[in-house]
């Protein structure tokens, strides 16, 4: 069983800043890709960021300049650090990770819960 936890969401001003997290559980071999999604009320779900194993990353063109996707492979742990943040990137923030659980390079997707982010204007 693999879980992804994320953390970190909560209440900001427009302007300000957030960091989020996300933490692997269970029983891992390995992890490709990992990303962020977020997924705003009445909208569908969407890509924020994503970073491969390798450590490189790709952003949706609206973030670009604004958050930085990271992660530690050796806490099976993404980051999300947004600043300058708007009211329009108030949103539910999930964790996707391509994980394998065996010597396989065929991986499944996970899916965390999600963390919400509020950005007041």
């Amino acid at each position: 069983q693999v879980q992804l936890v994320e953390s970190g969401g909560g209440l900001v001003q427009a302007g300000g800043s957030l960091r989020l997290s996300c933490v692997a559980f269970g029983r891992i071999f390995s992890i490709q890709d990992m990303g962020w999604y977020r997924q705003a009320p009445g909208k569908q779900r969407e890509l924020v960021a994503v970073t491969t194993s390798g450590g490189s990353a790709n952003y949706q063109d609206y973030v670009k300049g604004r958050f930085t996707i990271s992660r530690d492979n050796a806490k099976k742990t993404v980051y999300l650090q947004m600043n300058s943040l708007k009211p329009e990137d108030t949103a539910v923030y999930y964790c996707k990770g391509t994980i394998t659980t065996s010597p396989s390079p065929i991986g499944t997707d996970y899916w965390g819960k999600g963390t919400l982010v509020t950005v007041s204007s």
